[in-house]
């Protein structure tokens, strides 16, 4: 018993970790009811990535959150007409994030992020149903917890849980 919990609440603690989601912010890409299996180990190596659904907390709040990454660290990052746009390095082009992983949701209101070292901009796939960026701002990535990597229910949908199209 001793061996196995010297091997157990290590892994548990500094490499993956249960979650089960509980909202609509997500939907149709997690359900409330799925079970998760959040990596812990890869963002202590790299950054996120845009597109990459992520565990996090909103500063001193204790809740869980579960999103996606839409901006990353430097990037100036623009809503407008329910399109998410980023600006190339020099500021002077945008371009139009592809987001397959939307039904027909809308993304508003009209907002603009210039997001510093170590922020992220997240939103919720369910847009009109998420608390996200919109409204609590960017966050910092020691505020993330790690990356949805497996779901092991519902028994339908048990699989690998990578980056978006």
């Amino acid at each position: 018993i001793i061996i196995s919990l010297l091997i157990v609440i290590p892994f548990r603690m500094f490499v993956a970790q249960p979650f089960i989601v509980s909202g609509a912010s997500m939907e149709p890409t997690f359900f409330t009811g799925d079970y998760l299996i959040i990596d812990e180990l890869s963002y202590r190596i790299r950054g996120p990535k845009r597109g990459e659904v992520i565990i996090l907390r909103v500063q001193n709040n204790p809740v869980f959150y579960i999103k996606r990454v839409i901006g990353l660290p430097n990037e100036k990052i623009e809503i407008k007409g329910n399109k998410v746009y980023v600006f190339d390095k020099e500021n002077k082009n945008s371009y139009q994030i592809k987001e397959n992983y939307l039904s027909e949701y809308e993304t508003y209101p009209d907002d603009y992020f210039e997001l510093k070292n170590n922020e992220y901009l997240v939103l919720g796939d369910n847009r009109p149903k998420s608390f996200d960026s919109r409204q609590f701002g960017p966050i910092q990535k020691k505020n993330i917890t790690g990356k949805v990597f497996l779901r092991l229910w519902p028994l339908t949908s048990i699989g690998f849980a990578g980056q978006a199209n």
